[in-house]
Order: structure tokens, then sequence, then C-alpha cells
């Protein structure tokens, strides 16, 4: 019984995750797909690195040409992150017949369409379920479990990152620098930790489900996305004051024919099933026509999570290959990409702003909301100790984004505001 051999390109923390669950659960692969699969080549930059026990050094190359261009390779498993360089490995990898399984969210959010299209053209699968919440299976979800459902809604905590700093802020009431400092030393934050915290890893997680779950083309560009590196202690005690819990939500909405799709700091009620997800975990609630709510939830990260999404991937193609069926899963998008104007975004919005201590403020800022059509759903107003400054923390009804955006513009032209110190969007039940 002739074995699968797979060409591993990357040996970081998920690459030695595939390879153990390759090594260790090579029963339950025979048993799933009739036959053994084994890695036949791994690519890596340093050759002289120290590895885990279970990698064969001999297996080890620093050139590409040695995976992409052996023949007996029948599937390429892309673990090494990179856009650029990576992509055109991808790229000659399907032109010459080989399978894919990719990891990398950056790549697929860039640069997705093009690939499958390379892929559907040489007859060639191309797996991506790891790039999205990590051993979360929600893309298989979506194309499979829910291909029959016509979703309308997807809001997911799909950064670990950011969800682990909300949590310790929140529940320690400690200060944003300081909770993403002991967050890089756990090794839950990169020395850099612009893309998530800045919300760039979420966006593209999103542009991926959303591609997905509305059949329709997004780019990254589409995305509306801003980050938590300016979420204060503050905001998040008068949000607990307020019922309500603080994550980097990504949102995409369907109505109609039009979509939005954002990542932003969100203010969830206690009630809603994402605001108990907590620390570096992920999860992902989907609304459908037909089955309602859903949500999937688990580790949006670490080596074995995210292998084992990948080498359910690697099944999924060993299946196909040995039923004839490879490069015949990709569905090309089903609807033109229309997306919502800022009249037809429509949201609760949680505003905390800095006034004069004077009679007549509070009427004077009504008639701002008011001239827009916009009335309040909570207010709570406090004293500030110094420089005679009130502070006015409220919660609106709905609101569409052009009128949220014109109420921001005039409070800040007005001279008892003296500021406005943060402005997150309100998510219900």
């Amino acid at each position: 019984m002739k074995a699968i051999s797979i060409g591993l390109l990357g040996l970081g923390t998920v690459g030695s995750g595939v390879v153990k669950i390759i090594k260790n659960h090579q029963d339950k692969l025979m048993h799933q797909v009739g036959c053994p699969v084994e890695v036949k080549k791994i690519l890596v930059q340093n050759l002289h690195k120290s590895r885990p026990s279970e990698v064969d050094k001999d297996l080890l190359t620093s050139n590409a040409d040695e995976v992409l261009n052996d023949d007996e390779i029948d599937v390429i498993i892309e673990v090494m992150g990179g856009v650029h360089e990576t992509k055109d490995y991808l790229l000659s990898a399907l032109q010459k017949g080989k399978h894919v399984v990719t990891a990398n969210k950056d790549l697929m959010a860039l640069h997705g369409s093009e690939l499958l299209t390379v892929a559907s053209e040489n007859g060639c699968d191309l797996f991506y379920e790891a790039s999205v919440a990590g051993g979360i299976p929600i893309l298989r979800g979506l194309v499979d479990g829910l291909a029959s459902d016509r979703i309308t809604q997807m809001m997911g905590i799909v950064n670990g990152t950011t969800n682990y700093i909300l949590t310790k802020m929140s529940k320690d009431g400690s200060a944003y620098d300081e909770v993403l400092k002991e967050a890089q030393e756990l090794g839950f934050a990169e020395a850099d930790p612009t893309s998530d915290v800045e919300g760039l890893d979420a966006a593209r997680k999103m542009t991926i489900l959303a591609t997905l779950g509305f059949s329709m083309h997004i780019d990254l560009d589409d995305v509306a996305v801003s980050g938590i590196s300016n979420v204060t202690e503050e905001d998040l005690q008068y949000g607990k004051q307020l019922g309500y819990t603080m994550k980097l939500l990504g949102y995409a909405h369907r109505e109609g024919e039009k979509v939005e799709v954002s990542v932003q700091p969100t203010f969830l009620s206690n009630n809603h099933p994402l605001a108990s997800v907590q620390n570096e975990y992920n999860a992902v609630y989907v609304y459908g026509e037909a089955v309602g709510e859903t949500m999937f939830y688990g580790p949006g990260a670490g080596s074995l999570p995210t292998a084992t999404a990948v080498v359910s991937d690697l099944v999924g193609v060993i299946k196909n290959l040995r039923l004839g069926v490879n490069g015949r899963s990709a569905v090309t998008p089903q609807y033109p990409k229309r997306l919502k104007t800022n009249e037809e975004k429509y949201s609760k919005y949680f505003l905390r702003i800095h006034v004069q201590d004077e009679v007549g403020v509070f009427a004077e800022i009504t008639s701002v909301f008011a001239k827009h059509g916009v009335s309040f759903e909570k207010i709570l107003q406090l004293p500030v100790r110094k420089n005679e400054t009130s502070e006015i923390v409220l919660v609106t009804h709905r609101a569409s984004l052009t009128n949220y955006d014109a109420i921001l513009h005039e409070l800040n032209d007005l001279h008892a505001v003296k500021e406005i110190k943060s402005a997150y969007r309100v998510v219900r039940n």
C-alpha cells in the first residue's frame, strides 16, 4: 500500500506539532485514509538549530527545490508564514500538481482567491482550516456543516492575544501596557505585538470568514479596523457598571445583498455567549437563517491545536486523492461584492465624555443627539475632581454610522466638551 508523502515547509511551533501528530497518530491516520502517511522532506532556515526529538534530522533541507521538485511528494504543508516568497512556493507546488494545506492567514487573506483558482485549474486541493481560530473547525463548519443555510451574521473573538489582555485588564483592573508586558513574558504576545493589538490579525481572519460565509469575495481593505491600544481600565470598569464586557470583536453582517465587515473593541452585554470567552481562547458566533444561533469555541492558537487543524485538512486531501476528486471542492463566490454604506450600518454606541461642570451642558449635548434622531439607552453622570470637570457616560439606542460620526464631530466642536475620552460599539444579545 503506497504511503502518502508529505513535504513540510517550516518547522516552528506548528510544524513541530504536525510532525508529532503524524508520527504519534499513525494508527488513527491509517484507519481514516487507508494508507501510511509519512513526512518525506522538511524545509527549514537553519539546519543546525536544535529540534524536537521526534524530528529526523535526515529529513531537513534548507533548499526549497528539494521539497517542491520532488515528484514523490504528494502534499505540501505550509506552516512557515510570510507572504511573497511563500506565495511563490505554493503556486509552484500547485502548478506541479501537488496538493497544499496551509495555516497562513496573511497569505489567504491577501492572495487566497488567486491560489484557489490555480489549485482548481491544476486539479489540486488547497485547504486552509488552520488559518482561522487555530484548532476550531470553523471554516469546515461554514463550508460543510452549514452549506445549505444562508449565513447572515458572524461575530468572532479570533485573536487570543487581545482577548487575554482584555480579560486581565477587566479582572485585575490593570493598565494596558502592564498586561501587554505580562502577555509578552508568557509568550501570548509577540515582541512586536502590532498585528495583534491593532486588529490586523483579526481583520485577516474576518476577511477569510466573510468570503466563505457570505460567498462573496471580501478584500482585506473592505474591513474597517481599530485595535485595543487605547482601551483603558476606566473604560472597562464603566462597562461593568452598565452590564458589559469588552472584546476585540470581528463582526460580519449581511442584510439583503449588502455586507459590512469590521474589527473593533466592542462592549458585549454580559449575557451574550461571547462575553464569557476568556484569556487566550477564541470563539466564533454564527447566525444562519435556518439553523439560528451556533457558536464554535476552543483554543485559537498553539502547537497542537493548530497542528490538529492542519492534519485534519491533510486527511481531507488524502480522502479526495483516494476517491479521485481532488480540485473539485473549491467553490467560487456566488455573489458580487456589495458593501453597505455608512448610512446602512447600524449599531448602539458607548461614549465617555469630559465636559465643563456647569448648568446647561447636558441639555446642550442632548440637543446634538436629538438633532440626528439618536436617543439614549443608559446614562451615568459623575464628577471629576480636577479642573471642575464632569464625566458623562452614555449608551445610545441604534444609530447609523453616518449619524454617529456627525455627532462625534459636533460634540468635538462644542465649547463645553473638553474631550471625548472613548467611544465604542455596543452589541446586545
